[in-house]
């Protein structure tokens, strides 16, 4: 999907370039097809190629596998998921994240009242 988003549009093929260390190129196909019958992708047909595209936007494909992964590991619960992304990335975080973090809870509360 990020190459897909980030060239707009894209063939097996250009993916299958673009992957670092890719898998095989029928293991990309079969992952775009599986990706397409999800709702994720549409394809048109160029000669012979089928071309992609994301049928979602990049933040709305986010939030919707946030939003999976939330209630598939944590139960639905979005303070353990904080929880758990904080304990993992808590050395990489500098003191603008940390604020970014502070004031994105601060305006939760705001708008919870």
């Amino acid at each position: 999907m990020d190459v897909i988003f980030e060239l707009g549009e894209a063939s097996v093929s250009d993916v299958h370039a673009r992957i670092p260390d890719p898998p095989s190129y029928s293991a990309v196909r079969t992952m775009i097809r599986y990706l397409e019958a999800k709702g994720l992708l549409r394809h048109r047909r160029e000669g012979t190629r089928y071309i992609y595209r994301p049928s979602e936007t990049k933040e709305s494909v986010r939030r919707s596998a946030l939003s999976h992964l939330i209630k598939t590991f944590f139960a639905g619960s979005a303070p353990d998921t904080v929880a758990t992304i904080l304990d993992v990335t808590s050395n990489e975080l500098s003191d603008d994240d940390l604020n970014r973090i502070e004031q994105l809870i601060s305006d939760a509360r705001k708008q919870g009242e």
